[in-house]
């Protein structure tokens, strides 16, 4: 997977998120973000904890073969019910404990860290995530990339920035709602919209892949 194009949006998109954070004031980690009950640092600490599974993954078992795309992950099943999201919101909170600086460095590492062991993999790598699925590599990451790209957004957001989401990552995020250019709209925008984020205003829908999102 050395040049493959979802890796490298990842890596551009996680090293852009990790530039933006490492420059957080001391007062900022306790902002709101539009993903209450989460903080600044508790909505890191929930990317930091779901870029965290990749290396576990990557140590593990292959499975044969994937039975799961990047869009059937997002299914409406347990892995988004009101029991799966309330420990999701408890690790993202219990993750920021050590603190938004620390937390920061500890990202910087992290995603450098999954970049280098993504890229010594072949490009048909199958992993089993902690639902049970078993995908390719490469459509797993498609998975981080919302983590890092949309969630990227929100921290940007609650931070009062620009936003900082890369045209790789925007790219890879339209493709998996099906939803192509929008003439006059910003992909910032766009996805919001697409994400619920945003009402929908000026777009059809109609012909996108709705996600479940926790």
């Amino acid at each position: 997977m050395v040049t493959d194009p979802v890796l490298d949006a990842f890596a551009a998109e996680a090293g852009r998120l990790a530039e933006a954070v490492a420059s957080v004031g001391v007062e900022e980690w306790a902002l709101p973000t539009r993903c209450s009950p989460w903080t600044v640092a508790g909505l890191l600490g929930h990317v930091v904890t779901v870029i965290g599974w990749i290396p576990g993954m990557l140590g593990g078992e292959a499975p044969l073969s994937a039975d799961v795309s990047a869009r059937a992950y997002y299914r409406a099943d347990k892995r988004f019910s009101p029991e799966s999201n309330s420990v999701r919101i408890a690790l993202g909170i219990e993750r920021a404990g050590s603190g938004g600086p620390a937390l920061a460095r500890e990202f910087l590492a992290l995603q450098e860290r999954v970049v280098g062991l993504c890229r010594l993999e072949s490009p048909d790598r199958v992993v089993r995530t902690r639902h049970g699925d078993a995908m390719l590599l490469t459509d797993f990451l498609v998975t981080r990339i919302v983590e890092v790209g949309l969630h990227g957004v929100d921290l940007a957001d609650a931070l009062g920035r620009e936003p900082w989401l890369t045209p790789a990552a925007a790219a890879v995020l339209k493709d998996l709602y099906g939803t192509g250019e929008v003439v006059g709209m910003d992909d910032v925008t766009l996805l919001k919209m697409l994400s619920g984020r945003l009402p929908a205003s000026g777009i059809d829908l109609a012909g996108s892949n709705p996600l479940t999102l926790g």
